[in-house]
């Protein structure tokens, strides 16, 4: 997908679009495994991590051989490394919380990336969010604290809210690192395609021995988990995240970050219309009320930094 001339705003367009339409049917892809065992568990939730990781390596992994050939400044392998233990941390925490909590929930919480990667940035290279992030971080966690709530009472809230929303938390957390630390790895060197196959080798490597780990194990699933599992793989993470990582190449990351917020309204689109699973209005207000506090955290960093930096590794989200 690369191009020496720079893509018509018609065709960026379109590949944002298919973008978010691929990543959004994440949580569905996910949820209907969970259907096909019958009961969601911590166990089939690595199952599903693994070989979504796993199929999406297989495919990238002729690019991690050109590493070889590529000149490196010190450390960039070292992140690419952290980045993909953290990517792996991230899909089992946000796959499993899709086991006790709403598909709206998981998918609200979990996209509010951008902002812990600007806290962590600030706790660890001193750049400090301006003012308008620091307004829509308080805003953010208003409308976290309102999912919460209404998670308590909610009829559709999934069989452990709190629990499954604390995952999703953790599942931001941790995709905020991976996203930091893959932003070092290009920063030093790493091609794009490269360090992504390289995150995703780590990943799946990293993911390999936690079925096991559970007791779960690979086999006696049934035959439709494994098909979810690798739609999981071509769809979201193939075709969502690759799209996401070639737009950010001709347009502000910024811009990319306030598009991607529109997943978890299409995630919540889709459990409706297959689940019929319709959260409460606090779950609803809460989630409108944190998309409106990430869109003003990102819109004032994107206003402080003004220009794009290249390669970018923020803020998109890998589901």
């Amino acid at each position: 997908m690369r191009s020496n001339s720079a893509p018509s705003g018609i065709v960026v367009g379109l590949v944002l679009l298919v973008g978010i339409l691929a990543a959004s049917t994440a949580a569905l892809l996910i949820r209907l495994a969970y259907a096909a065992e019958g009961s969601g568990s911590a166990g089939l939730g690595l199952l599903l991590a693994t070989v979504r990781l796993s199929a999406a390596s297989l495919v990238l992994l002729p690019a991690w051989w050109g590493i070889r050939k590529t000149s490196l400044k010190p450390g960039a392998l070292r992140y690419a490394v952290l980045a993909g233990i953290f990517l792996g941390a991230h899909l089992a925490l946000w796959i499993t919380s899709l086991a006790y909590t709403s598909i709206a929930a998981s998918a609200t919480i979990v996209t509010t990336n951008p902002i812990w990667v600007a806290l962590i940035l600030w706790l660890w290279g001193g750049e400090a969010p301006s003012r308008l992030s620091v307004a829509g971080i308080a805003v953010a966690f208003s409308g976290g604290a309102l999912i919460a709530v209404g998670d308590t009472g909610g009829a559709n809230a999934g069989s452990e809210p709190l629990l499954g929303d604390l995952l999703a938390l953790g599942g931001a957390l941790t995709v905020s690192l991976y996203l930091i630390f893959g932003r070092e790895a290009q920063y030093r060197g790493m091609g794009v395609g490269q360090y992504v196959a390289t995150a995703y080798v780590v990943g799946a490597l990293t993911l390999l021995p936690t079925p096991l780990l559970l007791g779960s194990g690979y086999s006696g699933w049934p035959g439709e988990v494994y098909l979810y599992g690798l739609l999981l793989a071509f769809v979201p993470q193939l075709v969502g995240h690759t799209s996401f990582n070639w737009a950010v190449r001709w347009v502000s990351p910024t811009l990319v970050a306030l598009v991607i917020l529109a997943e978890p309204v299409g995630s919540s689109v889709l459990g409706y219309l297959v689940f019929g699973e319709v959260p409460g209005r606090l779950v609803l207000g809460g989630a409108a009320v944190l998309l409106v506090g990430v869109a003003g955290a990102v819109w004032g960093e994107g206003a402080r930094s003004g220009t794009v930096r290249k390669p970018d590794g923020v803020p998109t989200r890998p589901d």
